[in-house]
C-alpha cells in the first residue's frame, strides 16, 4: 500500500474511540485514489439550538482532517430530524422544535462549521430534500428493515425499556431516519460522536440493503461540558458556543478545571500529543502556571473562531477582571431618574434590574453569600438600600457588572 495511504490512516487514526474498520477505510482510501475521486464524509447535526459548540468542534476537526486530505464533507443539517424527538443517551426525549426554530437555527449553521470546514470541499444538505417527499408506504418499507429486537441493542433503549420507561415509535425511527441519510448520500464514511455509534452501524446496515457499500465508522470522544461531568450540550446549558463574544468565550474557558483542559486541548484545539505531553511536564514540575497554560488555551481557541485581536484583548480583560480585580471597560449601564436617584433603592432589586440576577429571590441569595459588591464595598444584608449620586459600578459575582448612574 502507498506512504500516501499510510500517512492517511495514520492522521484519521488520531484521537477515535471505535473505528469500523481500519482495513475497510484502507481498502475504500485505495479504490477511491485509483478512480480518482474524494471520499464522501458525512456529518450531521440537528439544529436543536442556534450555536454549534465546542463539542461539535471535535467532529468538525476530523473532518477537517479528511478534507486536508482531499475528500469531501457532506454536512447533514438535520431539518427534519430536528422536529423528532431523540433521546441522544439520556433517559429522557430531546424536545421536538417547531418547524419555525429549527429553520431559525440551522441558518446559523452554514456560517459557522465554515469556521473550521473547507467551504470548497464542503457540500451541505438538509434531510427534508429527501424526507418531507417521502410517501407513506416507503416509510413503511424502510422500517421493515430494522427489527424491534436489533431497535432495543441501542443501550438507552435498552435502558429505558428496562426500567419500564416509555419509547415512542418515532423515536425508534430515528436511528433508522439516521441511517437513511447515509444512503441518500452515499456517505464513505460517518462520524460522530460515541453516544451515536448504533445510529452508525445502523446506516451499514441499511446501505448494505440498499445494494451500497458499508460507510467506515469513526467515533470520537464526547467533550465534557464546563461542569466537568457530563457531555457539552445545548440542551444541558454547559456548552461554550463557537459564536459566543470573544471574551464570554475566553472567561468560559478558563472556567474549566485544570485537569480538564487537557481535554481541551486535544479535542477542541486538536493540538499535537507530543506538545500536550511536553505541557503537562511543564506544569507537573512546576515549571509553569496551570493558569497560563490555560489562559494559552482559550487564546487559541478564541483566535480560530475571532482572530488572534480578539483574543489578545479577551485575554488582557480577563487579566484586569479576575488577576487585578478592576471593573471591564464595557458593562451594560443602567440609566436612574432624578425621582429614583433621590430615595434610597434596594439592592436586590437593581441586581434583577440589571440582569444580573433572574428574581428577587435569587438576588436575595447572593447577596447573602457575600457574591454582590457596591464600588468596593461588599454587601451581606438583602434587605440593602443605596442611593445612587454618580455613576457606581454594582458587581455580582466573578463576571457580572452593571454600571448605574444618574440620567
Amino acid at each position: 500500500m502507498s506512504a500516501d495511504t499510510d500517512l492517511a490512516l495514520a492522521v484519521i487514526g488520531r484521537r477515535l474511540v471505535d473505528f469500523v474498520s481500519p482495513e475497510e477505510l484502507r481498502e475504500r482510501l485505495a479504490a477511491a485514489q485509483t478512480e480518482g475521486r474524494p471520499l464522501r464524509v458525512k456529518y450531521g447535526a440537528d439544529p436543536s439550538a442556534p450555536d454549534l459548540h465546542l463539542g461539535h468542534v471535535v467532529g468538525l476537526n476530523k473532518l477537517r482532517e479528511f478534507q486536508d486530505l482531499g475528500h469531501t464533507v457532506v454536512f447533514i443539517i438535520g431539518d427534519f430530524t430536528g422536529r423528532i424527538g431523540d433521546p441522544s443517551g439520556r433517559s429522557q426525549t430531546r424536545k421536538p422544535l417547531s418547524e419555525e426554530e429549527v429553520r431559525r437555527n440551522a441558518a446559523t449553521y452554514q456560517n459557522q462549521v465554515f469556521k473550521i470546514l473547507d467551504p470548497a470541499r464542503t457540500e451541505v444538505r438538509f434531510n427534508s430534500e429527501w424526507f418531507s417527499a417521502m410517501r407513506f408506504d416507503e416509510v413503511i418499507r424502510l422500517a421493515a428493515q430494522v427489527t424491534v429486537a436489533q431497535m432495543l441493542a441501542r443501550e438507552d433503549f435498552a435502558k429505558r425499556h428496562g426500567a419500564n420507561q416509555p419509547i415512542s415509535l418515532v423515536e425508534f425511527l430515528y436511528p433508522l431516519i439516521q441511517a437513511y441519510d447515509s444512503v441518500r448520500v452515499r456517505a464513505d464514511v460517518e462520524i460522530g460522536g460515541t453516544d451515536q455509534l448504533f445510529n452508525l452501524l445502523l446506516g451499514r446496515e441499511i446501505q448494505k440493503l440498499h445494494g451500497q457499500p458499508p460507510q467506515i465508522v469513526l467515533t470520537l470522544p464526547l467533550l465534557e461540558g464546563l461542569d466537568g461531568v457530563q457531555k457539552m450540550s445545548k440542551s444541558l446549558g454547559n456548552y461554550i458556543g463557537v459564536s459566543e463574544p470573544p471574551r464570554e468565550m475566553f472567561g468560559k474557558v478558563m472556567s474549566v478545571s485544570d485537569d480538564l483542559m487537557w481535554r481541551y486541548f486535544e479535542l477542541a484545539l486538536a493540538a499535537d500529543p507530543t506538545e500536550i505531553a511536553a505541557l503537562r511536564a511543564e506544569v507537573a514540575s512546576g515549571a509553569r502556571n496551570p493558569r497560563d497554560v490555560k489562559d494559552d488555551l482559550a487564546r487559541r481557541l478564541v483566535a480560530r473562531f475571532h482572530g488572534a485581536a480578539a483574543a489578545e484583548e479577551a485575554s488582557a480583560e480577563f487579566r484586569k477582571i479576575f488577576s487585578r480585580h478592576e471593573a471591564p471597560d464595557e458593562m451594560p449601564e443602567i440609566a436612574l431618574t432624578s425621582e429614583e436617584c433621590a430615595a434610597p433603592l434596594r439592592v436586590a432589586a437593581l441586581l434583577v434590574r440589571a440582569g444580573l440576577a433572574p428574581s428577587h429571590a435569587e438576588a436575595r441569595r447572593l447577596i447573602q453569600q457575600g457574591a454582590v459588591r457596591w464600588g468596593e464595598e461588599r454587601i451581606t444584608d438583602p434587605k440593602a438600600e443605596k442611593r445612587v449620586s454618580g455613576p457606581v459600578v454594582l458587581r455580582c459575582g466573578k463576571r457580572g457588572f452593571a454600571r448605574l448612574a444618574p440620567r
